[in-house]
């Protein structure tokens, strides 16, 4: 949605009518003449960007978010706006609404908003590591903060994290304790920006970027039946694919589904893109109609249009999801070597340089080397750590550190609106590419500059070369220890 709006704000565009065309929409719903609502604030309190919404902090007046008018409508209500006639004739085919060929319509949008500030509030729990108290991994869900919207997506939220407390807590009362702690979070206004989750972050971000080494979301676990859709940063996605397929409950319903790195929704975004922190989240979802469906993410329908009862009665989909959730919760927490992959990253690179702009031989020939580097790093340090004999404590601690910061050289100092600052998460499942240069090939469209292209290469060789430079100082580090041992 963002970058969508951002082209129309740069092209001159005064006002944008949102609806989500009946196209985009899951098969198994009906939702086409359901208003909706979205948020157009990119993350946190608006008026404190960057820093703590706390008393004292300083609030600044911005009565809008976007120079934009900004209003979503029902499809039906963009069908008779459009003066388009009903479908009748196929209805087991979808055609997606239209201008029509003649013809204009003006129509007048008056928007009054009025700014409020009301209190968010957060539920932070936690269990202290045994090992390593000073790493934490962050299981995040979040509650209710619309009365009539956002379906019950926060609901399955509570209920799964709920759930995997209960089971946690006998094993604690026996005096089992993780290796690292676990911090589970319930946050508040994620369906107004995320406020609860960014500004208790921007609270602790020092802490927070030093001692976070993983982020498991909750975010909507299940609003369809359909298919099971796990998404994972690249550091991560061996660990989630191994776990779906020894955890899986009913197999009919996750039959070897894809691990992906698309952007995830909902309050791993400042983990991701602020900290760099390494992230992964199973859910259940519908199958669309189609494969362009640009705003149903953001979409948040009345209550009643989906019913948790209606999509799961027997509650299966949300004990797959909390049984997968709980296991890469705590094998993140236990396991003395962290389960990420170095070498993961830089396949992922490689898969996302696609196209023929210049520049981006250059790009490949920089991801060979982050290759290369990442294998070498796989097979001569993860493997010796990974093996009990060989497995001191002092190279256990210098080995982490060094895959807790594997995805932190992928963030922009400032990325497009829309666009995550951590250029390993693609758009969705359909594009492959870096996301900020599909965006910057847009921008030149728009413009009839390269300008914004040859920034955004620059950005992207930038990352992978810094990453190189950090996977080769791992490497000596270990060197030069190893070295003064013998």
């Amino acid at each position: 949605l963002f970058p969508q709006l951002s082209l129309l704000e740069d092209a001159g565009f005064g006002g944008v009518l949102l609806y989500t065309d009946p196209c985009d929409l899951p098969k198994t719903a009906d939702l086409a003449d359901k208003a909706f609502m979205v948020s157009l604030n990119g993350g946190g309190d608006p008026s404190t960007p960057g820093y703590a919404s706390i008393d004292g902090s300083y609030r600044q007046n911005r009565q809008n978010l976007t120079t934009l008018l900004v209003q979503p409508i029902s499809a039906v209500l963009a069908r008779r706006l459009l003066s388009l006639p009903e479908d009748t004739a196929h209805r087991d085919r979808c055609t997606p609404l239209q201008m029509p060929a003649a013809g204009k319509k003006t129509i007048s949008l008056n928007i009054q908003s009025v700014t409020t500030y009301k209190t968010i509030s957060n539920v932070i729990g936690y269990l202290k590591g045994a090992v390593f108290p000073d790493r934490y991994v962050v299981l995040g869900s979040h509650h209710s903060s619309l009365e009539g919207h956002g379906g019950q997506g926060w609901a399955s939220s509570t209920a799964v994290i709920t759930a995997l407390l209960q089971a946690l807590m006998p094993k604690v009362k026996r005096g089992w304790r993780p290796d690292r702690t676990l911090l589970f979070c319930s946050w508040g206004g994620t369906a107004l920006g995320n406020v609860g989750s960014y500004e208790w972050a921007e609270d602790l971000r020092s802490v927070l970027q030093r001692n976070v080494v993983a982020y498991v979301s909750l975010h909507n676990p299940v609003t369809g039946n359909s298919t099971l859709h796990p998404v994972a940063s690249p550091s991560l996605q061996q660990l989630a694919a191994e776990i779906q397929s020894f955890s899986c409950v009913e197999k009919a319903k996750c039959p070897g589904s894809n691990v992906s790195s698309v952007q995830i929704q909902g309050d791993a975004d400042y983990f991701i893109n602020h900290l760099g922190v390494p992230a992964t989240q199973f859910s259940y979802e519908d199958i669309k109609a189609s494969e362009n469906s640009s705003f149903l993410s953001e979409a948040l329908f009345p209550v009643h249009a989906t019913k948790t009862e209606e999509v799961d009665p027997s509650f299966s989909l949300h004990e797959t999801i909390a049984k997968l959730t709980g296991q890469v919760t705590l094998q993140i927490a236990a396991d003395p070597v962290l389960p990420f992959n170095a070498l993961d990253i830089a396949l992922e690179v490689q898969n996302s340089l696609k196209g023929d702009e210049a520049g981006v031989p250059q790009l490949l020939a920089a991801a060979a080397r982050l290759r290369d580097t990442a294998e070498l790093f796989q097979s001569d340090e993860m493997r010796p750590a990974n093996d009990p004999q060989e497995r001191a404590p002092v190279r256990v601690r210098m080995l982490n550190d060094v895959l807790q910061g594997l995805e932190k050289s992928f963030l922009l100092h400032q990325a497009p609106p829309g666009l995550y600052r951590n250029i390993l998460y693609r758009l969705d499942d359909r594009t492959s590419q870096f996301s900020v240069l599909l965006e910057a090939l847009e921008h030149c469209k728009l413009h009839q500059s390269n300008e914004t292209v040859q920034a955004a290469l620059s950005e992207v060789l930038n990352s992978i070369n810094s990453a190189q430079v950090y996977f080769k100082a791992g490497l000596d580090v270990f060197e030069t220890t190893l070295a003064g041992k013998k």
